[in-house]
């Protein structure tokens, strides 16, 4: 083949990894990328408290903030970034306006026409003093006689899009997008990596439909694949291909069944098994391990697996998966996930979600499989991203536009 060979669907086969040309001789249609959603984004959308806010003519509005900042410290001052801290009368929302412009003559004749007063956010109520604020403030020329300071709900995190700070700006209290998201991954970064694998995303779910195949066709294991690949400075390498072993015969223990034998952990060993093939090369060490039984199932069990484990390992010096990419068919198990984020795996795509036993998606679960009896599924974990871990990374759902459609698996099967 030549350097720029395409597959019949026309999608560009990578230069870089003749063996990958070699393994899929035809391409799928390309596919839509979907980040998951983290849990934070999907249960915690936004949390409220309250904050009390002042008013000032508009010529003591400068006076006023440097007394509150001279007054408060930092952490007050900056507790709520992501909300306007001074704002027209006409910017308020319309329940607010309403609430203020019938308190008083005055507030009226603030609300009406051009107005030449300021509405001022001071702080996290329970940050506050209340009547040191008052005493405060009562020094600013205009607001001598009575101080004006009301308590209103906001929400205390961030907004992660532009759609969103606009319907705060209704609901609470004037707010800024400012292109970040508090609760998962920055919305630039899931857009850059989004674009750096969209080129070849259906070659390598190609490869792990393909292997998927081939495992369950010798009932070694259900139709579920994994294929993982190393990407650095605009090269792709096959790091390491597998399917599904847990059916198959386990040597000397002579029995089928095998929990640990998943797609995806059969690829992080052999990955494993590479980089103990480098250290063995340069301490000269050739003794093989002692082992009842290869818990992991981790040697290669197809051709197709064979000839990628025969490759060597492009970085043998990193940790395990460290920056690595899983392509799988299924959404991995719970034990699966967390496997792959102690591999330090940099990023996961899977084809098909496991509502009831996946570990990555933080969606409510499904109740609708015969065995839960009518009952709730629970919540998703959504481990890809959690701020308890001491690991994150992104993670896709790979729709392929009604092509290379998912292997039937039983929505209980853990993948």
């Amino acid at each position: 083949m030549a350097e720029n060979d395409t597959s019949r669907s026309g999608l560009p086969l990578p230069a870089q990894d003749p063996l990958a040309r070699e393994l899929v001789q035809d391409v799928v249609r390309d596919g839509v990328l979907v980040p998951l959603k983290t849990t934070l984004e999907l249960r915690d959308d936004y949390q409220t408290g309250h904050v009390l806010i002042t008013r000032t003519p508009t010529k003591s509005a400068n006076p006023a903030i440097l007394l509150l900042r001279n007054m408060l410290p930092d952490e007050i001052i900056k507790g709520v970034p992501h909300l306007r801290r001074c704002a027209k009368p006409s910017d308020l929302p319309a329940h607010l306006k309403a609430q203020f412009m019938n308190e008083s003559a005055q507030s009226r004749q603030i609300h009406t026409g051009k107005s030449n007063w300021i509405y001022v956010i001071v702080g996290p109520e329970n940050m506050l003093n209340r009547e040191e604020i008052i005493r405060g403030l009562s020094t600013i020329e205009g607001m001598e006689e009575q101080v004006f300071l009301r308590r209103i709900p906001v929400p205390m995190v961030s907004p992660t899009s532009q759609v969103q700070a606009a319907m705060w700006s209704q609901q609470f209290w004037p707010a800024l997008y400012r292109k970040n998201n508090p609760l998962g991954p920055h919305p630039s970064m899931i857009a850059r990596q989004t674009e750096e694998i969209a080129d070849d995303v259906a070659l390598w779910m190609t490869l792990a439909h393909k292997v998927a195949k081939e495992t369950h066709e010798r009932a070694y294991g259900e139709p579920i694949g994994a294929c993982i690949i190393q990407r650095e400075e605009g090269r792709t390498t096959l790091v390491a291909l597998a399917g599904d072993s847990r059916w198959s015969p386990r040597g000397k223990v002579g029995c089928t069944g095998n929990p640990m034998a998943h797609a995806a952990m059969r690829a992080m060993s052999i990955v494993a098994q590479k980089l103990v093939r480098a250290e063995n090369r340069k301490t000269q060490t050739s003794q093989a391990p002692i082992l009842e039984f290869e818990a992991f199932q981790d040697s290669p069990i197809l051709e197709d697996e064979q000839k990628v484990f025969e490759l060597e390992h492009p970085n043998p010096d990193g940790y395990l998966c460290h920056g690595l990419e899983m392509y799988l068919t299924h959404e991995p198990c719970v034990m699966c996930s967390m496997a792959i984020l102690h591999s330090r795996m940099g990023k996961v795509v899977f084809r098909h979600r496991m509502p009831l036993t996946g570990g990555l998606c933080a969606e409510d679960r499904g109740s609708e499989h015969p065995s839960l009896n009518g009952a709730d599924g629970g919540r998703g974990l959504g481990l890809f991203w959690r701020r308890e871990l001491n690991w994150s990374m992104v993670a896709w759902e790979w729709e392929s536009n009604g092509s290379l459609k998912p292997f039937e698996v039983d929505k209980a099967i853990h993948a």
